[in-house]
């Protein structure tokens, strides 16, 4: 029997169940979380690379360890490295279980992380575990499981994949929706739970998909089958699924687009099946991945709108906050999408702003402030400063001291971006980085927004406004839940042309949103001042803050409290006198504003005015980080 004989029936199984999991949250609400997540948060160390891995990595032919790097491993798995790492502030630590070179190779350093796991619950540091790689070190992994090989995933022209494309040849990337080796997978759960006791598991390396090798292309038949009409394959070219292969990269036409839908779907079923399998387990485990941050475009396999839902927390290593020569880069689209969606972004913090800017748009947690392998402890990131310097320690005791303004808070925003799946993953390359661009501009203008993807579109009745910026390629389905969103009082915002094609970047024979009432959506072309068309469709705003480019904001509440989260990007330069103008109730007295923040030890009281539904004040200084405090 052939081996895409032998997978066929298991694949079905899992194919057929590929839309209602990737549609599924399982993120859980926070009535089922931990009681230490909402009580104390994420002060996170990292130290994840088991001892064998670290051999290959670092240049060896093998895996067996020196004499000296032994003894350091042994260091920092010690009660003295603990009492070191609780001295920095840090609650919770990410360790090493399984990299990928098979149980019997791995046996021993999961042992140790066990046992070192406890000693932390006993100094009460939580635990979160890497439990698998994405990969096979194949060089060690194949003498124990030889079918492995029909694991891999393989390109086009029949190759593994390797990690980091050719940097990393002794490990290849293996198929998440293989059955076996899902089968294989989760006895390593199953280890994480029981033997670690884990508060969290982490999946690393979620950005490779289906390949062409025999599961996946039989997975892809199935997929083809179960949601295309036969003449619809007939007119993307795939009428006989029994010879039909995955199109190449760098094709265009319907079958890429349906290819490229499959591998997200894929990727996010693989991802909620080990969490229902990790909460048969432990009902409250905390599930995260690592797909990276977000982009432009959405790049198959990672749709995180249909990825994030299937656990609490992601991983986002790609970009540093800055500014320069006038230009701003942030992380906070990471930050809002994860928010959005009930999960916290995991993200070195090394510096005061990075810290500043996980407290004012993360939830529940700083981030990763050091690693600590082989004993030394060091920042994650070039440039970053020592976890001991005075002025990162203060944001640590302020995140620690301060819970209060950032426990049960809820982000408060007038307007909703859409980052439409069909037209960033198919859309003309003139067209896409339209979402990115309005994005940018109401995060560097201070708007109170949200961005949502796709499977939100049933739950906007929190805004004001919806913003379909570069939304070219939208579904009927899509069309009719924003029509009932206006039915019910929302206003749209449309940037540029939008719902001209149909879900599979298909043209209309006309657009599918051009019979709108005028007076419940604002037009704009890409050419005009966006800005303005997004207040025209909200109208009168819940925040203002009058401040220089560079200077963002986050509003939140709690309660009767509301905070204004001012974060100033341009570092050593404090911006001055910044004027907030907050929206309140009618029926609301405001009765204190002040500011608290890491660089000044009281907080500050400020003097406003409360007049015409706003209470208005003077933020007198922002030097990286301030919380305006409004109590009412």
């Amino acid at each position: 029997m052939s081996t895409l004989a032998q997978v066929t029936s298991a694949a079905f199984l899992i194919c057929v169940a590929v839309a209602s999991l990737a549609a599924e949250t399982l993120t859980l609400p926070p009535e089922r979380r931990p009681e230490w997540l909402r009580r104390e948060g994420i002060v996170m160390a990292g130290d994840w690379e088991p001892l064998l891995f670290r051999v290959r990595r670092d240049g060896a032919p093998g895996y067996t360890p020196t004499p000296e790097q032994l003894a350091a491993y042994r260091r920092e798995h010690s009660p003295e490295m603990i009492a070191r790492l609780k001295a920095l502030g840090v609650n919770f630590v990410m360790i090493h279980c399984y990299k990928g070179a098979g149980i019997n190779a791995e046996r021993q350093s999961m042992a140790d992380a066990a046992e070192f796991a406890g000693r932390c619950r006993t100094a009460g540091l939580h635990v979160g575990v890497y439990v698998t790689s994405g990969t096979m070190l194949w060089e060690l992994f194949y003498k124990e499981k030889p079918e492995a090989k029909d694991w891999a995933v393989l390109t086009a022209d029949g190759k593994p994949i390797t990690y980091r494309w050719g940097r990393g040849e002794f490990r290849y990337f293996w198929n998440r929706n293989h059955p076996d080796a899902e089968a294989y997978h989760q006895k390593i759960v199953r280890y994480a739970v029981e033997e670690i006791h884990a508060d969290l598991l982490h999946f690393d390396n979620y950005g490779i998909g289906p390949g062409w090798d025999a599961c996946s292309v039989d997975r892809f038949r199935r997929y083809l089958r179960e949601t295309f009409t036969p003449p619809q394959r007939t007119v993307m070219g795939a009428a006989d699924l029994d010879h039909i292969l995955p199109p190449k990269p760098g094709t265009q036409g319907m079958l890429q687009c349906a290819w490229r839908d499959f591998c997200c779907a894929s990727l996010a079923e693989s991802y909620c099946r080990m969490t229902r399998y990790a909460r048969t387990l432990r009902p409250d485990i905390l599930m995260e991945c690592n797909p990276g941050g977000i982009g432009p475009r959405i790049e198959p396999p990672i749709d995180h709108g249909r990825l994030i839902p299937g656990g609490d927390a992601f991983w986002d290593e790609d970009v540093r906050p800055s500014y320069h020569d006038k230009k701003l880069q942030t992380r906070i689209r990471t930050y809002k999408i994860a928010r959005r969606m009930g999960n916290s972004a995991f993200t070195y913090v090394t510096t005061p702003l990075e810290m500043a800017e996980s407290m004012a748009f993360n939830l529940e947690c700083l981030g990763d402030i050091c690693w600590f392998e082989y004993g030394r402890i060091a920042a994650n990131n070039p440039g970053g400063k020592d976890p001991g310097d005075p002025s990162l320690q203060a944001f640590v005791r302020f995140f620690h001291q301060w819970r209060e303004l950032f426990r049960d808070a809820a982000v408060v925003a007038d307007v909703a971006v859409l980052r439409s799946f069909p037209s960033l993953a198919f859309g003309a390359a003139n067209e896409v980085p339209v979402t990115w661009q309005v994005e940018q501009s109401l995060i560097e203008n201070r708007v109170p927004f949200q961005i949502v993807y796709d499977g939100q579109l049933n739950d906007l009745s929190r805004y004001k406004a919806v913003v379909l910026a570069g939304c070219t390629a939208m579904s009927d389905r899509q069309v009719e839940q924003l029509h009932r969103y206006m039915q019910a009082g929302g206003r749209l915002c449309l940037v540029g042309p939008t719902a001209t094609r149909d879900e599979w970047n298909e043209p209309r024979t006309e657009p599918a949103l051009d019979d709108l009432p005028g007076s419940a959506v604002v037009r704009a072309e890409i050419r005009d001042d966006v800005l303005a068309a997004v207040q025209r469709a909200c109208g009168a705003s819940s925040l203002s803050v009058q401040g220089p480019h560079g200077l963002c904001a986050e509003l939140a509440k709690q309660g009767q409290r509301r905070m204004v989260h001012l974060v100033n990007y341009r570092e050593g330069e404090p911006v001055r006198g910044v004027e907030v103008r907050l929206r309140i109730a009618a029926d609301r007295q405001v009765r204190s504003v002040r500011l608290a923040s890491p660089e000044h030890e009281k907080d500050i009281p400020v003097s406003f005015r409360q007049a015409d539904g706003e209470v208005i004040f003077t933020v007198p200084e922002v030097r990286t980080y301030e919380i305006a405090v409004v109590e009412m």
